[in-house]
């Protein structure tokens, strides 16, 4: 046998894509490369590893036994790798953070230079609703959350990362420059609203309660992006983060509506459970962010915090 765990990395890919062509994708190699690989690793057994039935690639019983054992030697190859990394001085392992969707214009900001700082620290984000969020961290499946609003029944910890100023959006300049005025006409738009559970629809709705507003058209969509494009194609207005909307503002595809009472000021926090025994990553991560958040906010995000909301456009 002169198998390579090259093959045996491609061949792990192709068993759980299904798929020559989905696990070349996966791997950024060419297609015939991966079937070329996958030839020589079945060549070297005389049973089949895999069998084609129609279009679709199905493994079979004696490939599953060959799955298993790739998975574990890889494990150990991966293991060796990094207590070569851990000897060396290096810091090696996973970070994992769930965060709710808006949150993915925010937290690969202040990952990225700790990331380069150790190379050998794999990341886990899962961006997902609220819902899922909460969820993974009352379950202890993650090491850290990201969220606009915190979890009242759960006992976390928190490092407080920068503001989530929310700002009435429409398409186009129908409306008034006088807030005053525009807080007028709302009640009689139609304001497009994220699913129930997620704090961007907690914070329109407290809005709308705080200032005895009652809608009487709406639209319900299940993301932030969803709801973008809506505010965009005219279907109505919406209560939307400032940070996801950089580049729609800047090309003119979105502007503020002015309106009595916004924008409404949140803050993204990233919380843990606690009482939670960190790994050497995170608690290498919790460091990193209390010594450099300020400077990442000023370095990153400058644009966000020297945004004229008094301009239809973008201001920088």
């Amino acid at each position: 046998m002169h198998y390579t765990l090259h093959q045996l990395r491609i061949f792990l890919e192709i068993s759980e894509t299904k798929s020559i062509t989905k696990a070349a994708e996966s791997l950024h190699m060419t297609q015939p490369a991966v079937s070329i690989q996958l030839k020589k690793l079945q060549d070297q057994f005389e049973v089949p590893l895999y069998e084609v039935i129609g279009r679709q690639l199905h493994i079979t019983d004696f490939g599953k036994e060959i799955v298993d054992s790739c998975e574990k030697i890889l494990g150990e190859t991966q293991r060796i790798q990094n207590r070569l990394m851990e000897f060396k001085g290096n810091l090696v392992g996973t970070l994992t953070i769930s965060v709710v969707s808006t949150g993915k214009y925010v937290m690969p900001y202040f990952l990225d230079k700790f990331l380069s700082m150790h190379p050998g620290v794999d990341l886990v984000m899962d961006v997902t609703n609220k819902r899922q969020v909460v969820e993974s961290l009352e379950k202890n499946e993650v090491d850290f959350s990201l969220v606009s609003v915190i979890p009242e029944r759960l006992d976390l910890k928190r490092i407080r990362l920068m503001k989530n100023r929310l700002f009435l959006m429409g398409k186009d300049a129908e409306y008034s420059k006088s807030g005053a005025e525009n807080f007028k006409l709302l009640s009689s738009s139609r304001l497009i609203y994220r699913e129930p559970g997620s704090a961007t629809r907690f914070a329109m709705e407290s809005y709308l309660k705080k200032n005895g507003l009652k809608m009487n058209k709406s639209l319900e969509l299940t993301s932030n992006e969803a709801v973008k494009q809506a505010v965009i194609a005219g279907l109505g207005l919406s209560i939307m983060p400032l940070i996801g909307i950089k580049n729609e503002l800047h090309n003119g595809d979105l502007r503020i509506v002015p309106c009595k009472g916004l924008p409404v000021s949140t803050h993204w926090n990233l919380v843990w459970l606690k009482g939670k025994q960190f790994s050497p990553v995170a608690e290498a991560y919790i460091d990193y962010l209390n010594e450099n958040k300020n400077n990442l906010i000023r370095e990153k995000f400058a644009w966000y915090d020297d945004f004229d909301a008094s301009k239809p456009g973008f201001s920088k």
